[in-house]
C-alpha cells in the first residue's frame, strides 16, 4: 500500500518506521526545516535514537506527497487537524484518510471525526487510530495494539486488516466516538494520576484514581453516545493504565509537576511536547455540564490546572466525598 504519513513529530515518525516495513512511505512535513533535516540525519528531534529507513520518502511539498497515496494518516497534534485536513480537501476531496491524534478541539470541543466532517465533507472512508501505544515503543518494533475505528464497520476491518503487522496489531471497530472519547478522556484522568503521584499518595491512591476515572469516562462517553464495551477495550481502559502509569506518559508528567509546585505554563514549555489532557480536561468538563454528568476527578484537574486550587487541596476535597454505592 502507498501510504503518505502528514505530520513528522514523534508519532508520525513512528508510524513511518513501523508502516515503512511492509508498505510504501512518504512522510511530509509542513516545516520544510524539518523535511530538510529528517532527508539528512534521518533522525527525528522528536523520536531520539531511531533512524528512519532510507526507503521512507521525506516530502515538503504536500501535492507530491498526496500523490498516488492509497491511504492518507494525519498524525498532527489535535489542534493541528483541521488546517491539515483542510490542505488535504483542496488537493484530494475525498481521500481514504485515518487521523491519529486523541483529544478535542482546543477552540469548539468537537471530536476529530466532527472537525474532519467539516473540513473533509466530501470523503466517507475516514477513521481514527487510537490506543495504548508510546511513539517510541512502537519505532523500535516493540509489540503494542491498537485500534482503527470507523463508522463503515466493513472499512474499519479492510483498513485495520490492511495496516495490521506482527508488532503493531490493529483491531477494527466501529464505535467512532466511543474509540475517539476513550483517547480523549483518559489524558485527562492521567493528569489526576500524575498529581497523586507527585503527591506521594501511593500506588493504592492511583488504582483508586484509574478505577474511578474509568467510571467517569464510561459515564459521559456513554451519555456522548459512545457504546460502554469500547471503553473496556483498548481504546479506553488499556490507554487509561499505559497513560496513567508510565513514566513516558506526557500527561502524567504534567500532573507529576504541577503537585510539586510548577506553573503550568512553565511545565507546557518544559514538556516540549503537547500534553492533550490539558485542553480536553476543559471541554470534558463543559461536555459533562450540558449532558448533567458528574465528573468529580475532571473537575478537581481543571480546579488545578485554571483555578490556581492547590493540588493536595483538590486532593482533600476528593476524598471528603459522601461514601456511596459502586
Amino acid at each position: 500500500m502507498r501510504i503518505a504519513i502528514l505530520g513528522a513529530g514523534a508519532w508520525g515518525c513512528a508510524l513511518a518506521v513501523s508502516f515503512s516495513q511492509a508498505h510504501a512511505v512518504t512522510l511530509w512535513s509542513r516545516r520544510p526545516a524539518d523535511c530538510e533535516a529528517l532527508a539528512r540525519t534521518r533522525v527525528s528531534q522528536y523520536l531520539p535514537g531511531i533512524e528512519i529507513p532510507l526507503s521512507v520518502a521525506i516530502e515538503p511539498a504536500l501535492a507530491r506527497a498526496l500523490a498516488n497515496a492509497e491511504a492518507v494518516i494525519v498524525a498532527t497534534a489535535t489542534s493541528g487537524l483541521r488546517e491539515t485536513v483542510a490542505a488535504v480537501a483542496a488537493l484530494a476531496p475525498s481521500p481514504t484518510l485515518v487521523w491519529a491524534c486523541k483529544g478535542f478541539e482546543t477552540s469548539t470541543g468537537l471530536l476529530p471525526h466532527e472537525v474532519v466532517a467539516e473540513a473533509l465533507p466530501r470523503a466517507t472512508r475516514v477513521a481514527a487510530l487510537s490506543g495504548p501505544s508510546f511513539a517510541q515503543e512502537v519505532a523500535r518494533g516493540q509489540p503494542a495494539a491498537v485500534v482503527l475505528a470507523a463508522r463503515d464497520a466493513r472499512f474499519a476491518g479492510e483498513a485495520a486488516a490492511g495496516l495490521n503487522s506482527p508488532r503493531l496489531r490493529i483491531y477494527s471497530n466501529d464505535d467512532l466516538t466511543g474509540v475517539e472519547l476513550g483517547g480523549a478522556l483518559k489524558n485527562v484522568v492521567a493528569i489526576a494520576a500524575g498529581i497523586s503521584d507527585g503527591l506521594s499518595l501511593g500506588r493504592n491512591a492511583r488504582a483508586a484514581l484509574v478505577t474511578r476515572g474509568l467510571a467517569e469516562i464510561s459515564r459521559l462517553g456513554v451519555a456522548m453516545g459512545g457504546r460502554l464495551e469500547t471503553f473496556n477495550g483498548l481504546a479506553g481502559l488499556g490507554d487509561l493504565v499505559l497513560t496513567c502509569t508510565a513514566d513516558m506518559s506526557r500527561n502524567h508528567a504534567v500532573g507529576t509537576r504541577i503537585a510539586q509546585g510548577g506553573r503550568l505554563d512553565d511545565v507546557l514549555g518544559a514538556l516540549g511536547h503537547v500534553a492533550e489532557g490539558v485542553h480536553s480536561a476543559r471541554a470534558a468538563r463543559e461536555h459533562a455540564k450540558r449532558r448533567g454528568i458528574e465528573m468529580p476527578i475532571t473537575e478537581a484537574v481543571c480546579a488545578v490546572l485554571f483555578e490556581a486550587r492547590p493540588a493536595a487541596e483538590a486532593v482533600r476535597q476528593l476524598l471528603a466525598r459522601d461514601p456511596r454505592p459502586e
